[in-house]
């Protein structure tokens, strides 16, 4: 049996949006989708008295109901798709995460029915990204047409093949371009302790970056020759070059990282590209 990809549902546009992203993404990889809905009875996962039985055969009926229309949303041209679905006790984020343990990718909306609509990605979203052990794809709103180009954030450092080959291996499946981001803003430290210097020559840096790219990429054409790489260097902040690049693409593909530097286990680009990009971004971790 297949691992399953498994997308979170409340009933929102935006898990509906996630819930037909999700069914797509597992016929093009040929495996289960598992719909989740969690049942809290708080909205915060810290009560201070018993927790009151508001849920009951009504409840649960309605939440069916609505893993019903979630599911024809998945099977959309999609009918003999497997899908199953599945009510689960407790908070949302600790569900999805729990679940993540046994999913080659964890899908879920931008935004839950609770969520603030000034606010661009949803508590819960944010919270399944930070801690998910298997990558995520948070979906935003749909656009139109199939552009057929994935883009994939490239730092040039080590440790990236990770990253790499998720979007290798995605742009194959959709037999999409991939395009190799590679966005810097002053000259990069090259080890620990590694002093950066005041003024400096950009066109020179800028050849030093284009290096750090090629060896970034070097190999990944011969793994996969039927994948069309297009190597992409900027001078700019590397969230508004994915953000930009984000308007000609079907998908965004970022890495993360924890530690010191990074923001509620997100490293601070990949927290703002969540909140901006165009299109769905899949976060992959190592």
């Amino acid at each position: 049996m297949t691992i399953p990809i498994i997308v979170g549902v409340d009933g929102s546009p935006s898990s509906l949006q996630a819930a037909s992203w999700a069914g797509q993404e597992a016929a093009l990889r040929g495996t289960a989708l598992l719909m989740l809905y969690a049942v809290s009875g708080w909205a915060q996962d810290v009560p201070l008295v018993p927790e009151p039985r508001s849920w009951g055969t009504g409840s649960e009926a309605a939440a069916g109901e609505m893993l019903g229309r979630a599911a024809v949303h998945a099977r959309a041209s999609r009918p003999h798709l497997s899908v199953t679905t599945d009510i689960i006790g407790g908070g949302p984020a600790d569900v999805l995460v729990a679940a993540a343990q046994e999913a080659q990718l964890l899908v879920v909306g931008n935004r839950g029915r609770g969520g603030f609509a000034e606010l661009l990605l949803g508590s819960v979203s944010r919270d399944v990204v930070a801690r998910a052990p298997c990558p995520v794809a948070v979906i935003r709103q749909p656009y139109a047409g199939d552009r057929g180009e994935i883009v994939v954030g490239v730092t040039g450092k080590p440790g990236q093949d990770f990253l790499l080959d998720f979007a290798f291996r995605e742009a194959a499946l959709r037999h999409a371009t991939l395009r190799a981001v590679h966005a810097w803003v002053h000259p990069a430290t090259r080890w620990p302790g590694d002093m950066q210097p005041v003024v400096y020559d950009v066109d020179g840096v800028g050849q030093e970056e284009a290096i750090l790219l090629a060896q970034a990429v070097a190999g990944w054409r011969e793994k996969f020759p039927d994948v069309t790489l297009v190597p992409h260097l900027v001078h700019e902040h590397p969230a508004k070059a994915l953000i930009d690049a984000s308007n000609e693409a079907d998908l965004v593909v970022i890495g993360a990282h924890s530690g010191a530097s990074a923001l509620l286990g997100m490293g601070g680009v990949a927290h703002a590209v969540l909140h901006h990009s165009r299109v769905p971004v899949v976060v992959v971790r190592p």
